[in-house]
């Protein structure tokens, strides 16, 4: 009887003791909570992540205890990495680290994940003001997609040339810059990321051609206006040139070409003879008659140059004349002479 009584006073002085010991270390610090920690509290659903709890002192030895709300998902002794896949907002959390030494006990600070949407490639637009020695150069990013804030970052070729720009709400950020305009053409892009790690995006290349002091920005349009002026100049002068000597040629042939007035047909109009018909007058042998000019009724002059011949007529004797039995002959003939 008295070895049992014994006992139980050896094990309550054992209890009273680790008592002791455990708020002796909870005062002076030498038992810290556990430390539960991830290499990133933004996900997207269904990725694997892990949860690493441990305590700065690992030569003692420590019982640890992993909580997602009040369920204990895993028990293991020494330091602990638990993986798990966030499926769905129960498994965001709140998660907690329990590290335990014989009967002291301390509990880590609660971990959640957060759902984040990863950014699609931005946008670059460049805008560009020339004068006659700078340009002023805008350049807007923007990423039409992922889960806000956004960090944007503008790049001269592989160097960055802008500080992270953060915007909270789905606008481009902007960056402005002046160059020479003596200086090389340059190639700009820029680079969208958000809480994601590895999910930053860049843009596509766009390259700024270089251009000389003395230029202005609407040179190679003038030239190339000009040039189709004087491209047209020479097609018009060549066909000049070339169907001239064609006309000239065709209107020679046809003036040189012989008339024939019996096809040509007659003119619309009447012609008179104006010729003074001498009646009293005899004819007279070796005289050559006159020639006329025909005129129209208007009383211009016919162009077509006609010759007239002015018959005369002479009295010759009867010949035999015709019989007829009911008619009366009584004709005279004369003979008409050219």
């Amino acid at each position: 009887m008295w070895k049992k009584s014994f006992l139980m006073f050896l094990f309550s002085l054992s209890v009273q003791k680790a008592a002791l010991d455990c708020e002796r270390m909870r005062k002076t610090n030498e038992f810290p909570s556990p430390n539960l920690n991830s290499q990133t509290d933004a996900v997207m659903r269904g990725q694997n992540v892990s949860l690493s709890c441990f305590n700065q002192y690992k030569s003692w030895r420590i019982t640890y205890f992993l909580f997602r709300g009040e369920k204990c998902l895993s028990i293991q002794n020494g330091p602990m990495t638990f993986n798990l896949t966030i499926s769905g907002a129960c498994d965001l959390g709140p998660y907690k680290c329990k590290a335990q030494v014989s009967n002291c006990s301390k509990y880590s600070r609660e971990f959640n994940f957060t759902f984040v949407d990863p950014v699609t490639a931005p946008v670059l637009n460049i805008s560009v003001v020339q004068t006659k020695t700078d340009r002023y150069i805008m350049l807007r990013c923007i990423s039409f997609n992922g889960s806000l804030p956004i960090n944007y970052t503008f790049f001269e070729k592989n160097m960055a040339i802008s500080p992270a720009i953060s915007k909270n709400v789905r606008e481009p950020a902007e960056f402005n810059l002046t160059k020479n305009n003596t200086g090389e053409g340059k190639e700009y892009r820029c680079e969208a990321k958000n809480r994601l790690p590895d999910h930053a995006k860049h843009s596509q290349l766009i390259t700024i051609p270089s251009t000389g002091g003395e230029s202005c920005p609407f040179c190679l349009q003038l030239l190339l206006l000009g040039f189709l002026l004087l491209v047209l100049i020479v097609i018009i002068l060549i066909l000049a040139f070339w169907m001239l000597p064609k006309y000239k040629a065709r209107k020679a042939m046809k003036d040189n070409a012989p008339r024939v007035y019996g096809n040509t047909p007659m003119e619309d109009g009447t012609y008179a003879n104006i010729c003074k018909n001498q009646a009293d007058e005899k004819f007279v042998p070796g005289l050559e008659p006159r020639q006329c000019v025909s005129k129209a009724r208007d009383g211009t002059e016919y162009s077509q140059e006609i010759h007239y011949a002015t018959p005369m007529f002479q009295e010759v004797a009867p010949r035999d004349q015709e019989s007829c039995n009911d008619c009366k002959t009584g004709y005279v003939y004369s003979e008409l002479i050219f």
